[in-house]
């Protein structure tokens, strides 16, 4: 799921960066560093979310993975009599 996630950006993210390149080339002259300067905010607030995107998805597989971790110490220390109750909130 998360590599189809990053992919997704990627391609995005690319697609944003020709759309701005084509925007730059069509442009006159005249307008050319206005047109530039937009595009650089762009391309800079792109790659602004797209970190905070994946470091908050980082942030959220170390979370569930500790989770995990955290229910299956449990477990093991406690044995049977709680699997039932970690395998209900596990499912939740």
């Amino acid at each position: 799921g998360v590599v189809v996630i990053v992919v997704a950006i990627v391609v995005i993210v690319l697609l944003l960066v020709v759309v701005a390149v084509v925007a730059v080339v069509e442009v006159d002259g005249s307008s050319s560093m206005y047109v530039a300067v937009v595009v650089v905010v762009i391309v800079v607030a792109v790659v602004v979310i797209v970190l905070v995107v994946v470091v908050v998805v980082v942030v959220v597989v170390v979370v569930v993975v500790v989770v995990v971790v955290a229910v299956v110490a449990v477990v093991e220390v406690d044995g049977s009599s709680s699997s039932s109750t970690s395998s209900s909130s596990s499912s939740s």
